[in-house]
């Protein structure tokens, strides 16, 4: 009996000392794979073939390859306004090896509109910001207003509402333009063109609706040329690509700002190594002046934040989305 127990503990103890060996050395492990990251190619997956989101991952990834000396692939993944991306990121290996290049609107407003198989404030590691951007409020040169001002002064005593375009229910721009009625403390009535952003501009331009929002690289074109009339920009400041168009907050709303980004995230679980790592190349590559360039010349603004600005900027975003599609409610259509 003593023989067997003196057995059993020796074996006890044999066990306890492999099982710590074979612990350190899964740590071990892991500590060079940080340390030595990336050792193989990476995945960085957008929902929006042809867009600017795919455009602008193919500038970073380009720019990542050659710091990192692993290729970084671009890869699109299209489908239910960018929720099929987004759930693909969210359910790879939190390695570093796959991550997201996504629009504010995919992890803000989405969840709350529909049902997405992922969990934007839960799923998800904020890596990086790598853009700002404003929409731009526009008005057919029939409509006699020229600022925000003017605007919200003939809203509120025209009757029908005046109409108002873009691509769809539930869409920034859509959002973007229900938030200033309700701020401007008027009523709009909006007429949804699905994604088709052309149609919507098509119709504006030909008079079939008073206003619209959208992107400032896709409007300024037709501001330009005279067919439409440009109201103001939604963010906090004005574009550097055209400085003569104030924002809402100048021209007669003060305080309205409400603007999208494009930002880079990876699987939640994804060592703070990796994610700082990340952060740091692409604060590099964000402060060369060839991507300030090209970010200008698209409309879009140079951000640098930490992981933790960004994790605040999208639960804030997250938040405010959610509270106002539950304020509009019933009336989303609208």
């Amino acid at each position: 009996m003593v023989q067997s127990l003196l057995f059993l503990r020796y074996r006890s103890r044999c066990l306890a000392n492999c099982s710590l060996a074979l612990v350190l050395a899964a740590c071990y492990a892991g500590a060079i794979a940080v340390d030595s990251y990336p050792v193989k190619p990476i995945r960085l997956v957008h929902g929006y073939p042809g867009s600017s989101s795919e455009i602008n991952a193919r500038h970073i990834a380009q720019r990542l390859t050659d710091m990192f000396g692993q290729q970084v692939i671009v890869e699109g993944k299209p489908g239910a306004t960018g929720a099929i991306a987004a759930d693909f990121v969210a359910k790879s290996a939190p390695d570093g090896y796959t991550l997201l290049l996504s629009p504010s609107s995919v992890l803000g407003s989405t969840p709350h509109l529909r049902k997405v198989p992922f969990n934007t404030l839960r799923d998800f590691t904020p890596v990086a910001p790598v853009a700002v951007f404003s929409f731009l409020l526009v008005a057919h040169p029939s409509v006699p207003v020229k600022t925000a001002r003017d605007l919200i002064a003939l809203a509120k005593s025209r009757k029908p509402a005046m109409t108002y375009s873009t691509t769809g229910v539930g869409s920034a721009y859509h959002l973007a333009t229900v938030m200033f009625a309700q701020q401007a403390g008027i009523e709009l009535l909006h007429v949804p063109y699905g994604t088709s952003g052309s149609s919507a501009m098509v119709d504006l331009v030909a008079g079939r609706t008073d206003l619209g929002m959208n992107s400032p690289v896709f409007l300024l074109p037709m501001v330009r040329a005279g067919k439409l009339r440009a109201i103001g920009l939604t963010g906090a400041h004005r574009l550097a690509s055209a400085p003569e168009i104030p924002t809402i907050a100048e021209s007669g709303l003060p305080g309205f700002d409400i603007a999208g980004w494009q930002g880079i995230l990876a699987p939640a679980g994804t060592p703070r190594e990796i994610v700082m790592q990340l952060n740091a190349a692409l604060q590099k590559i964000l402060a060369t002046a060839e991507i300030k360039r090209i970010w200008e010349e698209a409309g879009l603004e140079v951000v640098f934040a930490t992981p933790e600005q960004f994790n605040s900027t999208l639960r804030a975003d997250y938040e405010r989305y959610g509270h106002l599609i539950q304020k509009i409610g019933a009336n989303i259509e609208q």
